[in-house]
């Protein structure tokens, strides 16, 4: 890597997670200005230097609401959406920080502010032909969504703290890249900010990106070996997805530097593997984000069990410490605990069938196990613990984590068949997943293939026969000539 400085840095691995600002250009209205972020210098010539060695970039756009000053907005007007309160964290190891709970607060857009947003649409960037590139789908701007849905009297608008030590709010659902004046006459149409003082507009934002199928599931890219991307230069969209993608690119970055094998997690087994294995092997033609109707083993990659799915994996890294791993065997521990009472534990109707009826479900005809009760909707381990006292003794003999256990182990016994069955075709897949294909074929010369699946194989050079099947325009016909060329 050489700096603008003329300071070169020599490293085994490199991760580039630019984000916006490839080439940035911020726009507001007609206005046109270089920037990464509003008031951030964007990042020159970084693109050119990597796609002179055969890497493909393109353009994309994305875009960011009004800030508004706290003080200035009439609260009274608008109404509170309070958040959650329960046992869940975004930890498996904290017991939680007892940060300020800070209120967000909704609003509606109203004819008056469409009437105002709509004389302005000439000086739209979007609507005058300023801006070229790509846009999410899922985010659209307030100009795009009076454009689209030019029925619609109102649009919701959520207004959101940015810091518990500020008074900046985050005006969800009005991004937009109308001019400044613009903006700032449509938000005070609404009575909630009629004397509204803003930090700073809502602004588009246009940079560029890399063909994710030019990368290895590891995100090391195929071309410029050592080379990582992660985040927004593959054409993601959104924080979560950058930050799956640092850390798998982070972690790869330091195997290669070691010599270890590549890290790669299977659509089975995390979001993340969906995200990537979308990335690399389709491509995007629109900012990629990442959805739970993406993956089609939602009932496996559950909010509940992520860390029965990925803390051995990261403690056999080395990225996840003993006492996180000790942690972890205690919770699986418990859990089998609990699910082995209630398999074992029998359940007489003359000691149940009342407190049944009146959980509004049918009274039992013969004797059963506990764990057959947990399948009922009506029914869970908490409600079913006030009824029978050798299952309340159970749940309260948990040392630590009752809620976060109990709710695992009702989990996995009340979708025990779906589950299950759900793993029989992820392990079906898996077999496709051990076929190793990369370097076995040239594709171009397989008479057989569809022109359409030679093109796209040659393209992706998939590294196994699954993830040849998830190609677009790869049929089940193609995959099964493979399977017979490779005596499978």
């Amino acid at each position: 890597m050489r700096t603008v400085w003329g300071v070169e840095l020599r490293a085994k691995s490199v991760v580039l997670t630019a984000g916006t600002f490839l080439n940035g250009l911020l726009h507001i209205g007609r206005k046109q200005v270089p920037g990464g972020r509003i008031a951030e210098p964007a990042v020159e010539r970084l693109t050119e230097s990597i796609t002179r060695h055969g890497v493909t970039a393109g353009r994309m756009k994305t875009g960011t609401p009004v800030r508004i000053d706290s003080r200035s907005v009439h609260f009274e007007d608008m109404e509170v959406q309070e958040g959650e309160q329960d046992f869940h964290g975004f930890s498996y190891m904290s017991p939680g920080r007892p940060l300020k709970q800070l209120t967000c607060w909704t609003c509606y857009t109203n004819p008056d502010v469409h009437a105002t947003l709509m004389a302005g649409i000439a000086d739209s960037p979007l609507y005058n032909g300023q801006i070229q590139s790509i846009g999410p789908r899922y985010c659209p701007s307030i100009e795009t969504k009076l454009v689209t849905f030019p029925d619609k009297q109102q649009h919701p608008l959520f207004l959101e703290p940015e810091g518990e030590d500020t008074n900046e709010m985050y005006l969800n659902g009005f991004s937009s890249s109308m001019p400044m004046e613009i903006q700032i006459n449509a938000l005070r149409k609404i009575p909630a900010l009629r004397d509204a003082k803003v930090y700073r507009p809502g602004y588009a934002i246009e940079y560029d990106f890399f063909d994710p199928t030019q990368l290895r599931h590891s995100l090391e890219s195929k071309i410029i070996p050592g080379l990582f991307l992660a985040g927004q230069v593959n054409g993601t969209t959104g924080y979560e997805e950058a930050a799956g993608q640092g850390l798998v690119a982070g972690v790869n970055a330091a195997l290669r530097c070691s010599g270890g094998e590549p890290f790669v997690m299977r659509r089975d087994e995390s979001y993340i593997g969906v995200l990537i294995d979308d990335l690399v092997t389709k491509g995007v033609d629109e900012p990629y984000r990442m959805f739970t109707s993406r993956a089609e083993y939602r009932i496996l990659l559950r909010q509940d069990d992520a860390d029965a799915r990925l803390t051995e994996r990261a403690y056999s890294l080395g990225l996840a410490r003993r006492d996180r791993y000790d942690w972890w065997m205690e919770k699986k521990a418990a859990i089998e605990h609990i699910m082995n009472f209630c398999n074992t534990t029998s359940v007489k109707p003359c000691d149940i069938n009342s407190q049944l009826e009146a959980l509004g479900t049918t009274p039992l005809r013969e004797g059963c196990k506990i764990a057959d009760l947990i399948s009922r909707p009506q029914l869970t381990l908490n409600n079913l613990s006030d009824i029978l006292p050798e299952l309340k003794q159970a749940l309260e003999s948990l040392p630590n984590r009752k809620e976060e256990i109990t709710e695992a182990a009702e989990i996995k016994m009340k979708y025990k068949g779906y589950i299950e069955r759900e793993r029989l075709v992820a392990d079906k897949m898996h077999r496709l997943e051990n076929i190793k294909i990369r370097g076995h074929f040239n594709y171009m010369d397989m008479q057989q293939l569809s022109t359409e699946a030679r093109q796209k194989l040659t393209k992706i050079d998939p590294e196994t026969l699954a993830q040849a099947s998830r190609i677009p325009g790869v049929s089940p016909s193609d995959i099964n000539i493979m399977l017979v060329l490779m005596n499978r």
